[in-house]
């Protein structure tokens, strides 16, 4: 089976990303014919082919992929691949019109990749590395890329493909898949960054997200309340509010975001993470998104303004105010130690006398805070609640120290450590398992 794979004929499934080796593998399918006069010519097959292999095993170790390595990257060109198509499924599912022909045009050439017989580049190159790539076994199932759930979803997803009996059949599980998880790097991924490019504004996966659980945070259960009944309603499609978490160092804040994605994640939540030199970056994010089928936390943390900084006028407009309303899709969450987010002097005391209207610079500095519906104040634990952290954790991570020797060595860790914190408590546990 060689000759040509009609790849060239795709119309919507076109100028896929991370493409190299699937260019390379048409390449080598389309040149089996060759009749081998020329060594040179032959080397170069070799040579591409092999290069080839050395892409599949690398995503192997990046992915987490097994079985058949060639499929499971076919199916990952077609997951990640945003188009008209793979987009309205995200959305409604199953679709209708002219896309939908089109699409079936696309999977029929796919169909083709995956059935074909990689023993005929083995017959023409005498090369048999590909072998072990077709039943692949990886020594490290995890995946550095994707969460587990998604890596299984799309090996699994490879292995209906593969059986599917016609292209009505490989179109219906492809629908399935975006409907259920979605397509792209939005789809696939938990959290992201904001990166300017010669291209303009562009939305980065993060790939090492911490698997931080709402009830690895001991204590605050008021405070976590109010943050889950907040997100709840927002990934429920009700009415919800931006939220500013604001109190004291270590205290949590940054650790109850991340807890809110690992839970909500699954309901379609992802978060975005922007710096305050980004803000000028906001509008071109959420038009990226606003669209999606997912809901979207932009996230800021440790948010603070000296009073020569006017990044927050940026805020201010995108969160409330602009003429362009913000999508429903999104909210603005932020951490931050200060109440009032824009710093504020005894000095500015002194300068309202000469202000003729003191108290509209008062309301400048305050209508930021005022635009988050829900702050929720992390305060710092006494003695006797750092003591409780400190038991709970110990517990948790297998310390088997007496408790009067734990609590002991706990107070003196925090004397020297930054004082009374949620944050100083975990320091002290990872010290103590770092003796063990």
């Amino acid at each position: 089976m060689t000759g040509s794979t009609r790849v060239e004929e795709l119309l919507v499934y076109r100028k896929f990303k991370d493409a190299k080796v699937f260019d390379n593998m048409v390449w080598v399918m389309e040149n089996l014919d060759y009749d081998g006069s020329e060594q040179y010519g032959m080397d170069t097959l070799r040579g591409v082919y092999y290069d080839c292999i050395s892409g599949l095993v690398e995503m192997a170790g990046s992915y987490g992929f097994e079985g058949n390595l060639w499929h499971n990257y076919l199916t990952y060109l077609l997951v990640n691949h945003e188009n008209a198509f793979s987009t309205s499924c995200e959305i409604v599912g199953k679709v209708e019109g002219s896309i939908v022909d089109i699409a079936r045009h696309d999977f029929e050439i796919f169909r083709g990749l995956y059935a074909f017989d990689l023993r005929e580049i083995e017959k023409k190159t005498g090369i048999t590395a590909m072998r072990c790539l077709m039943d692949y076994r990886n020594i490290d199932r995890s995946s550095k890329t994707f969460n587990k759930r998604i890596r299984d979803r799309i090996c699994s997803l490879t292995l209906l493909l593969e059986q599917s009996g016609d292209v009505d059949e490989f179109m219906q599980h492809m629908i399935d898949f975006y409907k259920d998880f979605g397509v792209g790097k939005l789809g696939l991924h938990k959290a992201f960054r904001v990166e300017r490019t010669d291209g303009g504004v562009e939305i980065v996966p993060i790939r090492n997200i911490a698997h931080v659980h709402l009830d690895d945070l001991v204590g605050y259960e008021i405070a976590k309340k109010k943050l889950i009944d907040n997100t709840e309603a927002f990934v429920s499609g009700r009415k919800a509010n931006n939220c500013l978490l604001f109190g004291d160092a270590g205290t949590g804040k940054s650790s109850s975001i991340k807890g809110i994605l690992n839970q909500y994640y699954e309901r379609g939540l992802r978060v975005i993470e922007i710096y305050k030199h980004q803000f000028q970056e906001l509008n071109d994010v959420i038009a990226q998104i606003k669209n999606r089928n997912y809901k979207f936390i932009i996230y800021m943390d440790d948010l603070s303004f000296e009073d020569f900084e006017i990044e927050y006028k940026y805020l201010k407009a995108v969160i409330e105010g602009g003429l362009e309303k913000k999508p429903d899709n999104v909210l603005i969450y932020a951490t931050s130690n200060r109440r009032h987010l824009v710093r504020e002097k005894f000095s500015d005391k002194e300068d309202r006398r000469d202000d003729l209207h003191s108290s509209d610079t008062v309301q400048e500095k305050l209508s930021l805070v005022n635009r988050f519906g829900v702050q929720i104040f992390f305060c710092a634990p006494d003695k006797k609640e750092f003591q409780n952290i400190v038991r709970v954790l110990a517990e948790k991570n297998g310390v088997a120290l007496p408790e009067e020797e734990l609590l002991l060595e706990a107070n003196k860790w925090e004397l020297s450590h930054g004082g009374l914190s949620g944050r100083t408590a975990q320091q002290f546990i990872d010290y103590l398992l770092g003796q063990m």
